[in-house]
């Protein structure tokens, strides 16, 4: 059976959201109006691969919501000739020609689907009928709260001053209260495989109708939440191998330990084209500067994820690739006309809307030649352009009418400065519902943007119908995620044996490992590298930022290895602690245009060794491969994307000989003047 599949079933049987009981309550029973076999809902994508599938059966309520069964099922194909079916609902084809119905009961109600097979071809036919229209029959039911609920993202950081680490009361009945279709997660929640096992089932146990999407930013790189398990390289490393093959290992490996902890959605890949190096937000975040690599990248990564049955979302839609503002921070601006945006920014999340990603994520960023309302800032009074997640013009007259796009819309965080700054927290809320956002991700003031909307809605500023839009789409995105609520629940503990059986298994470490391996960059090499040093020979390490990390790194090869932290130009002592060191490897890192410029102190050290030093000066850039731009002199220089241990270990290998660095530089690299100092594609090999 297909890895997602069982992922699949796992997922659901996980989100327990009954007392704990095995069979629903008798006031449950007495309002189950139907069965049915969740394949047959025209919103869920149902294929037969490897000749399998897992059906999945649902109860259908009274009011119209519905849940996972699987309890007193029993299964039977009335061909077996053409497709066998196991006792929990695993469809198996035989490759003879015809067609078999396959049914369900539980006793009182019966469901069935066909599955046809001619010239090698097994389908699905769906049956049809209005009791199969599940989503639209389940919104009909629903109050406002709750659909307005389906909507809302808010994050749980913190509870009074402490991190919440584990399910609150209070928490528990926000969720309640406010029918929340999601929460997100950040590092502070998830420290351990067990506790975060256990805290994102609670958050489902806490939902009373429909599962939560439980979202996290699991990147890879320096945007990574979990505490535990796999870490693996960013997606400037990635774009470094220029293997999409291995984006998906990396998104298979991620997606099956976000699964294995009840984590079913990622809000990951970033599909930005990181053209400017002035970027202070996105940088290696960013697969490279070629939307070609943006994309095809970006497209084995989310197959990868979504193999495992967890979603996907691609951002920051338009592209927040050419800028040189930090959105938590200001409101940036991308000026180019739509020719270009086609070409460049847009063209990775056309491709991946192709490639059927589950949601895509907006950009507070400013797109004057798509839209060019301007508004007055309620910080200060000025006029302003309209930022993407607040126009429609971007959300629905560009993403989803001339792109073609029916997915889940799901804003960044609203609390970030580009937002909060100018626009209330209602107001954005109630601008970026009516621009065509599905998901509000971290609103500002939760009983105030609930109360906001439901105001809204009254009054006719937001129509229901706009409401229920996203409602859908939420829903279909629930049901082919397998975001259901069932009957028949794991126990937590089982869930927990599961989930450390998975993560950070060796076979993910050879993955992580392999990635970083290959996306080391040996930019500049004076015939230093690979480094031939004798045991007594000394080499020193040099700088601040994560230097002890590539200490310990170099450390593991050459024993004779000192270490300066500094992060300024060296002292006369600390000079000649060098006079006798055969090799200096310093290791530099920035994420902003001041951190690069030649008068930065850290750049002052480092043209300091390669002036006043005799022995070579090989460069690390920990983070952004654009430092050598303030130091062009040093003698051999690599690009290693990342602060994660396996990126260090991969850089001493490759320091070292054991590991032939074959990566390519994912962008370009201009001089201090504009030229081009390393060009797209450069990379050296032993």
């Amino acid at each position: 059976m297909k890895q997602w599949t069982k992922a699949f079933l796992i997922l659901i049987f996980a989100i327990a959201f009954s007392s704990g009981t095995l069979k629903a309550s008798s006031q449950e029973q007495e309002t189950i109006k139907q069965l049915v076999i969740l394949e047959n809902t025209p919103e869920v994508k149902a294929e037969i691969e490897n000749g399998e599938i897992q059906l999945q059966a649902l109860h259908v309520y009274g009011d119209g919501h519905f849940k996972a069964t699987s309890d007193s099922l029993t299964w039977h194909s009335k061909n077996k000739n053409v497709a066998t079916v196991s006792q929990d609902g695993v469809v198996t084809v035989t490759g003879q020609n015809g067609r078999s119905w396959i049914t369900v009961t539980d006793g009182h109600f019966t469901d069935e689907i066909a599955i046809h097979f001619k010239h090698g071809e097994p389908q699905i036919i769906k049956k049809k009928g209005k009791k199969y229209n599940i989503i639209d029959n389940a919104i009909h039911g629903m109050t406002i709260n709750e659909k307005i609920g389906q909507m809302l993202m808010p994050d749980f950081r913190n509870w009074n001053g402490e991190n919440v680490i584990e399910m609150l009361p209070e928490i528990e009945q926000i969720v309640k209260d406010y029918h929340l279709g999601g929460v997100i997660l950040f590092a502070e929640n998830v420290v351990t495989t067990e506790q975060t096992t256990r805290l994102v089932h609670a958050y489902q146990m806490a939902s009373e109708k429909y599962g939560l999407l439980m979202t996290i930013d699991q990147e890879g790189g320096i945007v990574t939440r979990l505490q535990s398990g796999t870490h693996m390289p960013g997606n400037m490393a990635l774009g470094a191998t220029r293997s999409a093959e291995m984006a998906e290992n990396v998104g298979n490996v991620i997606g099956a330990e976000l699964q294995a902890l009840g984590i079913n959605m990622n809000l990951a890949p970033v599909l930005d084209v990181n053209n400017n190096p002035d970027n202070p937000v996105i940088g290696v975040r960013s697969f490279g500067e070629s939307p070609e690599l943006v994309a095809d990248l970006g497209i084995g990564y989310i197959k990868g994820i979504q193999s495992n049955g967890v979603a996907t979302t691609a951002k920051h839609f338009p592209g927040h690739g050419d800028t040189s503002v930090d959105s938590h921070l200001g409101l940036p601006e991308v000026p180019h006309d739509k020719e270009r945006l086609l070409q460049v920014e847009l063209y990775p999340f056309q491709q991946v809307m192709e490639a059927d990603v589950d949601a895509i994520m907006t950009a507070h960023v400013t797109f004057p030649k798509i839209d060019d309302t301007t508004v007055i800032s309620k910080k200060d009074g000025t006029e302003i352009l309209l930022p993407a997640t607040l126009s429609h013009k971007v959300l629905t007259g560009l993403m989803r009418e001339e792109m073609g796009y029916d997915g889940v819309i799901i804003t960044d965080a609203l609390n970030m400065l580009a937002i909060a700054d100018h626009f209330g927290s209602v107001d954005a809320v109630i601008r970026s519902v009516n621009a065509g956002t599905d998901i509000i991700l971290m609103p500002v003031g939760l009983e105030e943007v609930v109360d906001g909307l439901l105001e809204a809605v009254e009054n006719g500023e937001i129509a229901e119908e706009r409401i229920e839009q996203s409602v859908k789409r939420i829903l279909t995105l629930k049901l082919n995620r397998g975001v259901i609520k069932s009957e028949n629940p794991v126990p937590v503990a089982e869930l927990v044996q599961q989930a450390e059986e998975i993560v950070g298994q060796d076979a993910h470490k050879q993955t992580e490992s392999a990635a970083a391996n290959q996306s080391i960059t040996l930019l500049k090499n004076e015939q230093v590298l690979p480094l031939q040093v004798q045991e007594t020979e000394k080499i020193v390490v040099i700088g601040n930022t994560y230097i002890s990390n590539l200490y310990e790194a170099i450390s593991d090869y050459h024993e004779n290895t000192e270490l300066i932290v500094a992060s300024s130009p060296l002292t006369n002592e600390q000079l000649n602690q060098l006079s006798d060191a055969s090799a200096v490897i310093f290791g530099s890192y920035t994420f902003n245009v001041s951190g690069r410029a030649p008068t930065n102190p850290q750049m002052l050290l480092v043209n300091q060794l390669i002036q006043e030093i005799d022995a070579p000066v090989i460069g690390t850039a920990i983070r952004n491969p654009y430092d050598i731009m303030a130091f062009p002199e040093i003698d051999a220089y690599l690009a290693q994307y990342g602060f994660r241990d396996t990126s260090f270990s991969a850089t001493a290998a490759t320091i070292f000989g054991e590991n032939n660095p074959t990566g390519k530089l994912p962008v370009t690299v201009p001089d201090l003047n504009g030229d081009v100092l390393f060009e797209y594609g450069a990379g050296l090999s032993y």
